[in-house]
C-alpha cells in the first residue's frame, strides 16, 4: 500500500448516531444504512413476494418509506432494524393483497411439462390440502387459522382487528392446531 494514498474507509455508526443522521436526513448515513440492511430486508421481502423483480421493487419502496417517515421511529419501542423489519414486512404483504399484484398472478400460465414444476407449485399445492383440513374447522377457528398461517398476521394484528382478546386468540389458535395435528395424524 502506498503512504501517499487516502484510505477509502467507510464509516460506521451506531444505532444513535444512524438513527439521528437520518432523521436530519443525511444522504450518506442512508446510503450506510442501504448498504448495510438491504440484504437482510430482501430476504424477508423476497420470503413474503416470491418473484425476485417485484422483491426488489418493493425493497426500493421500503427504503423510500424509511427516508419519509424515519421520524416516526420510536427508540423506546425497539431497535431500528426491527422498526425496519416490520416496515418491509408491511409493504410486503400490502404487494401481495393488491389488486395490481393479484391480477397479475392469475396471467401466469402454466408450464407445458409438468415435471418443469417448482418446489414452490408443490408447496401452494399441500397448502390446498391443508386448507381442505381447515376448513372442515370451527368457522372462529378457521378465520384465525387463514389470518395467521396463510396470511401472515401476527396474533397481536388479529386481536385488534377482529376486536378479540390476545388471549382468545392464542387458545382458539393453539386448539385449531391440535384439530389440525389430530386430522393429519388419522
Amino acid at each position: 500500500m502506498y503512504l501517499n494514498q487516502p484510505l477509502n474507509l467507510k464509516p460506521t455508526y451506531s444505532e444513535v448516531e444512524l438513527v439521528a443522521l437520518l432523521q436530519e436526513q443525511n444522504e450518506q448515513a442512508f446510503s450506510y444504512l442501504y448498504d448495510n440492511y438491504s440484504g437482510a430486508l430482501f430476504g424477508i421481502i423476497n420470503q413474503i413476494v416470491p418473484d425476485k423483480e417485484i422483491a426488489s421493487d418493493v425493497l426500493q419502496e421500503v427504503f423510500l418509506n424509511i427516508w419519509r417517515k424515519i421520524s416516526s421511529y420510536d427508540a423506546t419501542k425497539g431497535r431500528l432494524f426491527t422498526w425496519m423489519l416490520n416496515v418491509a414486512r408491511n409493504a410486503a404483504i400490502d404487494k401481495l393483497r393488491s389488486k395490481g399484484y393479484q391480477d397479475s398472478r392469475k396471467n401466469i400460465s402454466m408450464p407445458e411439462d409438468v415435471t418443469a414444476i417448482s418446489p414452490s407449485v408443490k408447496m401452494q399445492t399441500d397448502d390446498y390440502g391443508l386448507r381442505k383440513m381447515v376448513n372442515k374447522l370451527k368457522d372462529e377457528q378457521k378465520i384465525l387459522v387463514e389470518l395467521s398461517y396463510f396470511q401472515g398476521f401476527t396474533h397481536e394484528e388479529i386481536s385488534k382487528s377482529l376486536n378479540i382478546p390476545l388471549g382468545t386468540v392464542k387458545t382458539r389458535i393453539r386448539s385449531a392446531l391440535t384439530l389440525l395435528r389430530t386430522m393429519i395424524q388419522a
